[in-house]
């Protein structure tokens, strides 16, 4: 696992958010390394913008501790932002200016001189395909285009920290692949990037995740430490019917779980022998099977997976 002896740029020790009754986030321990991407990663209501917010000294943790790049941020919350650039949601860009504009703003705002951020801004303009928009006003970029001039925004201070919420949801597939190429090159950099999602797609692309569940961290790994993990064994159905196979398979001994995936069925079995069996109830069910076999599960699979068992992991 990476750095795991390292103190970490990012240090979250024992962290605790209520709402009145509501414990919304649960006691949360990880680190982050410089040029890590280190994913929060959960369906909503799980804690993950709660968490993003207290490391961005948006909101006071009732409990626990933040430590970034040497800062105690709860301590001395000021001096921890001129480390960090947090994208929440919903980025503040101004509709009625220009690209440039916006850039010039942010880089205004933190009192970056000229200088210093041109070059970079050119580079990442570039790179999200976005040089030719310079004039273009803000308001009428596509969704993508607005997430990844938050983006831009977002670095013209060259923060040693990134702290990115959901930051491709609803975006297209182009735009969303253009915006990991950044994050990847700020890895080359050495920047620490934590990124909130709820695509189990994206967080394949992250070096380390963890699994949130109701606030509580069920489990903190690197994508195939996590399937490692996975009990028993995922086959994959492609059937003529899918969901026909898996109103079939869903209470068929062994079976732990079924998850339609495209044209065809993930199947959880407590064993690889149980494929047998899982053909031989399809073919006696009429099911027309294209292919059956045994695959690698996928970070989606293990979280519905790891959701029915919803242990609790130790700290990262």
């Amino acid at each position: 696992m990476m750095g795991e002896a390292a103190a970490g740029v990012i240090q979250v020790c024992g962290l605790v958010k209520r709402f009145d009754a509501l414990t919304a986030v649960d006691n949360l321990n990880f680190t982050v390394q410089p040029g890590e991407i280190f994913g929060l990663v959960g369906p909503d209501g799980s804690g993950k913008t709660t968490t993003l917010r207290m490391l961005a000294s948006v909101m006071r943790p009732d409990e626990g501790s933040i430590v970034i790049d040497g800062v105690d941020v709860l301590a001395q919350p000021e001096q921890a932002k001129r480390h960090v650039s947090y994208m929440p949601q919903r980025f503040g860009l101004y509709e009625d200016l220009t690209v440039q504009e916006n850039i010039r703003f942010y880089a205004d705002l933190f009192e970056v001189p000229q200088s210093s951020w041109t070059a970079r801004v050119d580079r990442l303009l570039l790179a999200a395909d976005m040089a030719a928009f310079r004039k273009r006003l803000a308001g009428q970029l596509s969704g993508g285009m607005k997430q990844k001039l938050g983006l831009i925004c977002s670095l013209v201070h060259t923060p040693r920290v990134l702290l990115l919420d959901e930051p491709t949801t609803g975006v297209d597939p182009v735009s969303r692949r253009e915006f990991w190429q950044i994050l990847y090159s700020l890895r080359a950099e050495g920047v620490a990037i934590l990124i909130s999602t709820a695509y189990l797609d994206e967080a394949e692309r992250c070096d380390r995740l963890t699994l949130l569940h109701a606030g509580s961290m069920m489990y903190c790994d690197t994508p195939a430490g996590l399937k490692a993990r996975m009990p028993g064994a995922m086959l994959e159905v492609v059937a003529a019917d899918p969901r026909r196979a898996l109103a079939v398979l869903r209470d068929l001994p062994g079976v732990q779980g079924v998850l339609l995936v495209g044209v065809g069925v993930h199947v959880h079995v407590d064993a690889p022998q149980r494929l047998a069996s899982v053909g031989a109830a399809l073919a006696a069910a009429g099911v027309a099977i294209t292919t059956i076999a045994q695959v690698e599960p996928s970070i989606e699979d293990l979280f519905v997976a790891l959701l029915d068992q919803a242990p609790v992991e130790e700290s990262a």
